[in-house]
């Protein structure tokens, strides 16, 4: 009698995974490939030659590159450069081959054409074809094993319209050609029934980025217009030649992105009632749960179920690399078991939910597999009721033995040229080679079948603290721990695209208002005003700056000659402590400083914000430089003591490009500042309002009166002045070349000390 989800009994499930995976085992067992087959060459030649990270790293990068070497030479050259670089842990034989194998000889070329047979048969066990004649000649071969298949087109990524074009009409072509044919076969009941009656025996797989060249996250209304319109007519043809459309899963980055945009287009009164159609959800995502939730709620609303493969996610690396890199969370599981529970929770989720979201379990972990049965035995499910999808050219004895269970299994299968298959050549041979890799440790390293059906669990790893001193107390000193960039911001993430939003309309509520000059502590109306117009929209002036006079350069100089001597006199300490203030407050009103940049200069949301995260890192660093410089240096000697002392040099002028509005004059000026100058900021004129809250923000973070001075203007006049002002004794420049001659004449005029 079946069961409810609540009701679910998880140690009698367990039990029957235990009875189920064995028998899968043994079936594995009876068809081990021996030494007569091409398959036992070919897992034990790859598990040699991935026994060390090095020579297979080496491998790979010559795998990536063959496809682009036309002669025999440059894959001689280039294998030898590749493997001799690691030919310590080469076998003696095949370091000898190498070294004999030089290119223009006769071993070379024979080393070559090995190199690249060995090559192409690799991509030829996991790519189903290069033509639809081979693909179709591939489809009829699992069909025959009672295997169903679903068609993936490689070479995805697309950079212009004209390439995403060329993607869609691909498909078109594919669907068109294929399903005639494949509809008109003759029936086999167990790949081609499901809940709800006939399952289409066309089934393809593709990627929304593949539909258009720009899609992102930042441009949500953008990329599911551009998407729209070119997966809406593959969608109207799927429905008219009885075929079936799966939306693949890419980079987390674009993972929500993609759900918004399915769960829209599929929401549409035309296809509300389209059952053919599915979406991935990766379970190494700690997110996946959510998913999948959010997802049952909506097919619960639209009235009509839809297919989803769960699969545990092949970008692993590339997720956890990136996230790290850019000081984000990282959002996948980061140990191999924790995928597979959540592999399993959400497994049970599917099945308990599969009159809404119809289970496609995809994974070549026998367990897992196994699992999925079990949960759909006791949830009362029927064999048909449950797909299970495995890749092209891995574990055929294991698809197999699931065959003769009586479950359907759909073979993923991607089709195409080499050069644009190689990636996912590779993807599937890192897989195969991984340390964790299911196929690796059950054929290559033989662990018994009982350890591998054991249940995922494993020891969470603890939080690392802060060094404590020897009192066993964190570290006092705000900058003893290192330095580290700030994260831009992760934009593939909701609640900062609406934050961004909406720093974007409250900047353009302030758009034309008047900013005096800041001269010593005071605001100074010039009497004549500079509109800063925004490039992007030339008739919005984003506000109107006072134009400084030579008379305010005078000013303004001898306002920071008058603030010198308070301000170089304090500690390095309290400088640094400025600067950690102004880096906080800019983390404070990222958006809005973002939302400026983007406004006066042009630049879009992921540099507008990096220019943030960049003044953010030059506040930072400073500090912590000005911390150890401020310490100085003895080198003492018998008779002699010695210090070294860094002082700093009197005012500096500060005149800063436009094109990194913030980060340059940012940059410049706190260097400056840190060391003990007092300055004098004149912003690019394309980059007054920017520079106006630079220099504002500087001043809420405790800068005394007159050691920053805001001085905007033209070049010619305001740059000019203070290139020829002697009571200057830094320029940090860089700008327009007029100024630049002048700043250049002037500095061959010698300076009274």
């Amino acid at each position: 009698m079946a069961t409810t989800r609540d009701e679910l009994d998880l140690a009698a499930v367990e039990r029957t995974t235990q009875e189920v995976g064995r028998r899968l085992f043994a079936d594995l067992a009876r068809q081990r490939p021996t030494i007569f087959d091409r398959v036992w060459w070919d897992e034990h030649i790859m598990a040699w030659a991935m026994q060390d990270e090095r020579v297979k790293a080496q491998m790979f990068r010559f795998v990536d590159v063959l496809p682009m070497l036309a002669t025999g030479d440059q894959v001689a050259g280039h294998l030898r450069e590749y493997l001799l670089s690691a030919a310590g842990e080469l076998p003696a034989p095949l370091r000898l081959a190498l070294e004999v194998a030089r290119p223009g000889t006769l071993a070379g070329r024979a080393l070559a054409i090995a190199a690249r047979r060995n090559v192409l048969g690799q991509a030829q066990r996991f790519i189903a074809g290069t033509t639809t004649e081979e693909v179709l000649a591939a489809a009829l071969r699992e069909r025959r094993l009672k295997r169903a298949f679903t068609l993936d087109l490689l070479g995805e990524a697309v950079t212009s319209e004209a390439d995403a074009d060329r993607y869609q009409a691909a498909y078109r072509e594919m669907i068109e050609r294929l399903a005639p044919i494949a509809n008109a076969w003759p029936e086999v009941p167990q790949i081609d029934r499901g809940p709800a009656g006939p399952l289409p025996r066309v089934n393809v797989s593709l990627k929304l980025s593949a539909l258009d060249c720009r899609f992102d996250a930042i441009d949500p209304a953008g990329s599911r217009e551009r998407v729209g319109r070119r997966l809406r007519p593959l969608l109207r043809l799927a429905r008219e030649t009885r075929s079936f459309v799966n939306v693949d899963m890419e980079s987390y980055a674009t993972k929500d992105l993609t759900l918004d945009v399915f769960c829209a287009l599929l929401a549409e009164e035309e296809f509300r009632d389209f059952a053919d159609v599915g979406i991935v959800v990766q379970a190494y995502l700690r997110e996946s749960g959510a998913d999948l939730a959010r997802l049952a709620a909506w097919a619960a609303r639209r009235g009509t179920p839809i297919w989803v493969r769960l699969v545990k996610g092949a970008y692993w690396d590339y997720e956890t690399v990136h996230a790290r890199a850019s000081g984000w969370p990282v959002p996948v599981y980061e140990q191999k078991w924790e995928t597979d529970a959540n592999f399993e929770a959400q497994t049970r989720f599917l099945l308990a939910h599969h009159q809404d979201l119809r289970p496609a379990i995809a994974s070549h972990n026998v367990r897992s597999l196994a699992h999925a049965i079990a949960c759909a035995r006791h949830l009362g499910l029927e064999p048909h009721e449950l797909e299970l999808q495995m890749l092209y050219g891995m574990g055929d004895s294991e698809k197999q033995g699931l065959v003769d269970l009586g479950q359907r299994v759909r073979i993923y299968m991607p089709f195409g040229e080499l050069i644009p298959g190689m990636a996912y050549l590779v993807r599937r041979l890192l897989e195969n080679t991984s340390n964790d890799s299911f196929l690796r440790a059950s054929f290559s390293e033989e662990v018994p079948p009982d350890t591998l059906l054991m249940p995922p669990t494993g020891f969470p790893m603890t939080s690392t603290n802060l060094p404590a001193d020897e009192n066993g107390a964190a570290p006092v000193d705000a900058f003893a721990w290192t330095f580290e960039n700030e994260p831009a911001t992760d934009f593939g993430r909701a609640e900062n695209r609406t934050a961004f939003a909406a720093a974007l309309e409250a900047v353009k509520s302030e758009f034309g208002q008047k900013h005096p000059l800041q001269v010593g502590g005071e605001d100074i109306d010039s009497g004549a005003w500079l509109p800063s117009v925004s490039p992007s929209h030339c008739r919005e002036v984003v506000g109107y700056f006072a134009a400084g006079r030579v008379a305010d350069v005078a000013a303004a100089v001898a306002a920071a000659r008058a603030a010198l001597p308070d301000w170089s006199q304090r500690t390095a300490a309290e400088r640094a402590r400025c600067l950690r203030g102004a880096a906080e407050l800019m983390r404070a009103r990222r958006f809005e400083l973002s939302a400026w940049i983007l406004w006066e200069c042009g630049k879009p949301w992921r540099e507008a914000d990096a220019d943030v995260a960049e003044a953010i890192d030059f506040c930072e660093f400073y500090a912590r430089e000005m911390i150890r410089l401020g310490r100085g240096e003895s080198r003492d000697v018998p008779g002699e003591t010695n210090r070294i002392e860094h002082l700093p040099r009197g005012v500096a002028v500060v005149i800063p490009p436009w094109n990194f509005p913030l980060a340059i004059p940012c940059g410049m000026t706190v260097a400056a500042l840190v060391t003990g100058n007092a300055v004098v900021l004149k912003p690019a004129e394309q980059a007054t309002a920017v520079g106006f809250h630079l220099a504002d923000i500087l001043h809420r973070a405790g800068l005394p009166p007159g050691v920053l001075n805001f001085l905007p203007g033209r070049g010619e006049v305001v740059g000019r002045a203070l290139a020829d002002d002697s009571r200057v004794d830094v320029i940090a420049f860089t700008g327009s070349r007029a100024v630049g001659l002048e700043l250049n004449r002037s500095a061959a005029v010698p300076r009274p000390e």
